[in-house]
């Protein structure tokens, strides 16, 4: 999660204190006027905490992989942090863990796996694989991971190639730093068959992307075709020049991404800036769809107390999402339209734009995942979201959408308890639609 180390959770409070503010000073009639709908999930996976045995295991992005010999045994795929990677049913329930790898060396840092997505039907030396790929932050590197639903021991098998390159790092003491492979999407061009992951960079503004090359044994590696810096800084209406408040040294990094396999376009989140669109091959300009409501913020960051002290709101941000954007996933439908849904992790809200370029992805609408009662509670400070327009059996019959839940209640002391709620999409669209 973007706000997991002390000091980026202490930025992380501050940014959240002034979004009640700016949202505070029309809330009362705005959100009286235009409430949005609260959808309640219909499970949950177990809590994940950061201090479970076998590493830290903070629950963050998932996947969600179709079983189409047999929809109602889907499974949904996300990563743990330090903890590894989590497979679960469609009830929620653990199918499998898998541990992230160990530091190669005693001053090294252990694999930390961030983002997730899959690869259907890549051509292996032993055959057709759908793949889950996660970004290892640790490491600096991708892991792929076969599935196969019924293989003995569970349907994930670890096929990196061992000769896999850090993504952006020269070497390990570089990646130490932990400037390092972040967030993750998948692409798959339909005029080459070719297969891509698109990677951005902790604490910086880079995308790369990469190609994945099958190679010996059924093993995956990946070469990288090039790479694209978005904007660390903007020019404002009032000809100032203004960069989103951290810690010195830090630019403002992307994480949630998501491409439309329709007309190969990359929707990238830069967390306290917004959501920009772009070619998925990363040619041509960058277009930003929308901004956050602190973008024009001025804020002075504090070496004593660790904290960004902002200042008056020139007015110059989005009214839609407030920072941090976060995970983004599309809801595709078969006569071509659908939505970009973005988690917008200040206000506990998502939002949903039009899935069409035509369109100028317009904003039309946004809701809430709110308690069912009971032990269920709703999702806050979403870090990840994955949705799937598809029959998946008689649960999800009209698609699911599995969100991270960056407060899972009840607490349990201290520790961080963070999961996965799985919410019936057709109530999305619905909501959506009405």
């Amino acid at each position: 999660m973007t706000r997991r180390c002390p000091t980026r959770r202490t930025i992380g409070s501050v940014v959240l204190a002034l979004t009640t503010v700016l949202v505070a000073t029309s809330a009362t009639t705005a959100v009286a006027a235009d409430p949005l709908p609260g959808i309640s999930p219909r499970s949950e996976t177990p809590v994940l905490h950061d201090d479970d045995a076998g590493g830290n295991a903070d629950a963050d992005d998932p996947a969600i992989w179709r079983d189409a010999a047999d929809p109602a045994r889907s499974l949904v795929i996300a990563t743990a942090k330090e903890g590894g990677l989590r497979a679960y049913d469609l009830d929620a329930r653990p199918v499998q863990s898998v541990a992230a790898p160990p530091a190669t060396g005693p001053d090294d840092a252990p694999g930390r796996f961030n983002n997730v997505d899959l690869v259907h039907g890549l051509k292996l030396s032993s055959g057709p694989a759908d793949l889950a790929v996660t970004s290892d932050r640790g490491n600096d590197r991708l892991r792929f991971y076969r599935i196969d639903r019924d293989r003995p021991g569970g349907p994930l098998t670890d096929v990196t190639d061992p000769a896999a390159p850090p993504v952006f790092s020269a070497g390990q003491a570089e990646i130490n730093e932990q400037r390092t492979a972040y967030g993750l999407a998948t692409w798959q061009d339909e005029a080459s068959g070719r297969s891509y992951a698109l990677v951005s960079r902790r604490e910086r503004t880079s995308v790369a992307l990469l190609e994945l090359i099958p190679g010996s044994g059924g093993k995956v590696s990946y070469r990288k075709v090039r790479t694209m810096d978005l904007p660390s800084s903007f020019r404002l209406p009032n000809g100032t020049s203004w960069s989103p408040c951290a810690e010195p040294g830090e630019l403002p990094q992307i994480e949630g991404m998501v491409v439309d396999p329709s007309n190969g376009t990359l929707y990238a989140g830069q967390e306290d800036v917004g959501i920009w669109r772009l070619r998925a091959d990363l040619t041509g300009k960058p277009q930003l769809v929308d901004k956050v409501r602190e973008y024009g913020v001025p804020g002075v960051y504090d070496e004593e107390t660790e904290e960004c002290t902002p200042g008056a709101d020139p007015g110059y941000g989005g009214k839609r999402i407030a920072s941090d954007v976060e995970g983004l996933t599309l809801v595709a439908e078969s006569d071509g339209d659908g939505y970009l849904l973005a988690s917008s992790q200040g206000d506990n809200t998502f939002a949903a734009y039009d899935r069409e370029l035509s369109d100028r992805n317009e904003y039309e609408g946004g809701f809430r995942v709110t308690p069912a009662g009971g032990a269920l509670d709703g999702s806050e400070e979403c870090d990840g979201a994955a949705a799937l327009n598809e029959p998946l059996g008689p649960e999800y019959p009209h698609g699911l959408l599995v969100v991270q839940d960056g407060h899972d209640a009840p607490g349990d002391g201290d520790r961080p308890a963070t999961n996965f709620k799985f919410v019936d999409l057709g109530k999305v669209m619905k909501a959506l639609d009405d």
